[in-house]
């Protein structure tokens, strides 16, 4: 039988919730929701969809890469936005953080994010 594995990085964010910054199983890794936090200071830094996006991909990229992974080896990414009227300011961004062969996606407006925040990713990518 397999083992799941937490897995934390001090080089994210870490914002002390009851809750891991990704679970790897199987050479697969789910991560957790990533938002708006400074990864050098863990403070939160609300501001437009694009500042929110880029923080947010940012700490994406740094979880996968410290766990062995990478944007490249995305599977599926969830968006969630505060506001669907920023979808298209948010592909902006998002599209900037990859070369090749997108992950599948989904996005979607969300009644409320923590904190206030305008964007939150998740995903799940292979190792």
């Amino acid at each position: 039988m397999k083992e799941k594995k937490a897995f934390q990085t001090d080089k994210a964010a870490v914002t002390g919730g009851p809750y891991s910054q990704a679970i790897i199983y199987n050479g697969i890794i789910y991560v957790s929701g990533m938002g708006a936090v400074d990864p050098a200071t863990n403070e939160l830094k609300l501001g437009t969809v694009e500042e929110e996006a880029e923080l947010a991909m940012t700490n994406l990229r740094i979880v996968l890469e410290e766990a062995g992974s990478s944007l490249d080896k995305l599977l599926t990414i969830t968006v969630y936005l505060k506001d669907m009227q920023e979808y298209a300011r948010f592909n902006e961004i998002y599209k900037g953080f990859f070369t090749k062969d997108l992950p599948a996606r989904t996005c979607i407006q969300a009644g409320d994010l923590p904190f206030g925040t305008r964007v939150e990713v998740t995903a799940t990518a292979y190792l």
